[in-house]
């Protein structure tokens, strides 16, 4: 009993402290002027370098029989980030290298072309390309890639390159991809009877495959014709083990080979990008656009969305000795230049697949840049982990047309976001509760010995994190309140939602951050005996259900459970407005999340599988 008391002592002792500290809304901490600046460049660690109008295409996976040739910038509208036409590019600097495209953004009603405009061939690099055309399955998107390269067929031949990114999750898209790849060959083959200049298909169009992973390896020695040859290239491509995918750096080797080999006979490059991930080399956008927009390359890119304001996806993998699942980590995101939503749930670092309605801005702008398209590759992942992997991954174009990413070079974002104080200030939050940068930020949710004495060794180490973070949610409640009156100024929809879910959040997290502290001290005193045998940890779970202090607790924090309710139904309010002002986007969707998972901590018991702990020696984790 004497221990228990101890225990219970130690960790009320924090939880003061914590109250100190947080005052539960009630104390409000100034940022002081000489807090250090905040680096621009990336927010990630070491792992990483860091409207559209959304067409859905119908599900027809029979050859056509009829053409219908339209310039792939012009369908639907489709043209960029905004409603303008895109400028032509303008020097910024001397450097070949640093030469980045100048554009205009303004927030006018998109108008659909006329019939004179949609029938006119504009050639490639006339126009900007699709950023979102949400296809089906890949069926679909290799139909409407036999009609973009019809177009072109129409005045030159053509090398198309196809670029597979080696990761172990891509294996069965390269089978659905090569089954697929006669209804290529079979419309152009119309094609070819129709059009003047494409009477000899064997002479008009020319395959290479290419894959990619850390290096490039070719697949096709020369570029071919044959379709049973491209076939059985794709079905050699090999895994890479490394886990790294080096996208930029390959399309960037690919344009600089294969346009010489184009060009020497008389043939336009193109190339078309099929991968599941955003990459590690995104930092060489630029380098990519400025080389495929001087060889006149439009890139054409298969995969899919971004994970909603995050860098990071997991997917489950079973190992092959024990069956058991595992959640590898995988790239897929952001959607913008830099993350415009918090990489913390309140915990740590964020475990959800959450869609964020546009594809990983490194590819997006790619493809709108060079006149390619962006094919959004819809439906469930069965192997996507986390909290909205199982989501409607398809948001409605109409509920997402206010709200597309700004897809300016990452030097051009980060001056438009400088020069607002109201955005800069939310960027300034996202930073510095980025628990990727500080891995103090993350709190241990799973796995708690089963044990009193090793369970209070590792809560000891736990709850200080938790009630600093907490000092971390209060300074981040006062930068956005600071900017509240701001809000109604910022013209851009997108950036009002950021700050919405933002402040929701931080309001949240200090109650959930408050509950854990309860849960660990209550359950450190009273810490009952597992139920099961089989039990052999301890788990933080989350639920509506709120942890109202002891009275031993109200007495020595001073926190009621009127104003624990208080600060929660505070949080749930600004929850609900994000829902409103937000309908049908990841915003909303996010919030709803939020809500329906309550704020509510307390201490479960589980099992742990102990063959885990022979990862690296019996079990080899691949990196995808």
């Amino acid at each position: 009993m004497a221990q228990a008391r101890d225990y219970s002592a130690f960790f009320t002792s924090l939880i003061v402290h914590a109250v100190i500290l947080l005052g539960m809304g009630l104390i409000h901490h100034q940022l002081t002027s000489n807090e250090p600046e905040v680096a621009i460049e990336t927010i990630f660690d070491d792992e990483r370098d860091q409207a559209e109008f959304e067409q859905v295409l119908e599900t027809n996976l029979e050859v056509s029989e009829n053409l219908s040739v339209t310039s792939g910038g012009m369908v639907s509208t489709n043209v960029g980030a905004s409603t303008a036409p895109a400028v032509s590019s303008q020097k910024i600097e001397t450097s070949e290298s640093l030469k980045e495209p100048e554009i205009k953004i303004n927030a006018g009603e998109i108008t659909a072309p006329g019939e004179d405009i949609l029938g006119e061939d504009l050639g490639v690099g006339e126009v900007t390309g699709e950023v979102g055309a949400v296809v089906d399955g890949y069926g679909t998107a290799m139909s409407r890639i036999s009609k973009e390269l019809i177009r072109i067929m129409r005045e030159e031949k053509i090398l198309v390159v196809w670029l597979f990114d080696e990761s172990g999750s891509m294996k069965d898209d390269q089978k659905e991809i090569a089954d697929n790849f006669n209804k290529i060959y079979s419309e152009l083959g119309i094609a070819a009877k129709k059009e003047k200049n494409t009477r000899d298909r064997d002479q008009t169009l020319l395959t290479s495959i290419l894959s990619y992973g850390a290096t490039v390896h070719v697949h096709t020695p020369k570029p071919t014709v044959d379709v049973k040859e491209v076939q059985d290239a794709i079905g050699k491509i090999p895994i890479d083990e490394t886990g790294l995918e080096n996208m930029c750096q390959t399309v960037a080797a690919t344009i600089d080979k294969y346009n010489t080999m184009a060009r020497k006979t008389d043939r336009r490059l193109c190339i078309v990008c099929v991968t599941d991930e955003s990459g590690d080399d995104g930092a060489a956008v630029e380098e990519v656009i400025t080389r495929a927009k001087r060889s006149k390359s439009p890139i054409y890119i298969l995969g899919r969305e971004s994970v909603f304001g995050y860098p990071y996806a997991r997917q489950i993998w079973h190992d092959p000795v024990y069956n058991l699942p595992h959640w590898i980590q995988i790239n897929r995101g952001p959607e913008t230049a830099f993350p415009e939503a918090l990489q913390y749930d309140g915990l740590h670092g964020r475990w959800d697949a959450f869609s964020a309605g546009f594809g990983p801005y490194e590819q997006v702008r790619i493809a709108r840049e060079t006149g390619g398209i962006f094919f959004v590759l819809p439906g469930k992942e069965q192997r996507l982990a986390g909290a909205g992997s199982n989501q409607d991954r398809q948001f409605r174009f109409q509920d997402m047309k206010e709200y597309q990413p700004l897809l300016l070079s990452r030097r051009e974002y980060d001056a438009t976001r400088s020069a607002s104080k109201f955005r800069s200030s939310i960027w300034k939050v996202i930073v510095t509760l980025n628990p990727h940068l500080d891995k103090q930020l993350n709190v241990r949710e799973l796995y708690y010995p089963i044990e009193k004495k090793e369970f209070y060794e590792t809560g000891s180490k736990e709850v200080p994190k938790a009630i600093r973070a907490m000092g971390l949610l209060q300074k981040a409640v006062d930068i956005l309140e600071e900017i509240e009156p701001l809000r109604a100024q910022e013209k851009s929809s997108r950036w009002r939602a950021a700050y919405d879910l933002t402040l929701a959040q931080c309001l949240a997290y200090r109650v959930r951050l408050f509950q854990y502290c309860l849960a660990m001290d209550q359950h450190a005193k009273n810490m009952p005996a597992p139920k099961k045998k089989i039990s052999n940890v301890w788990n933080v779970r989350r639920r509506k259900e709120m942890l109202p202090p002891d009275p031993v607790q109200v007495k020595l924090t001073k926190v009621s459970p009127e104003e624990l309710d208080k600060q929660l139904k505070k949080s749930e309010a600004q929850y609900k407005f994000v829902i409103k002002e937000h309908p049908g986007t990841p915003w909303a969707q996010r919030a709803q999340y939020e809500l329906n998972l309550g704020f509510g901590m307390y201490f479960a018991e589980g099992f742990h599988d102990p063959r885990y702990k022979k990862i690296g020696k019996e079990i080899k984790v691949p990196k995808l």
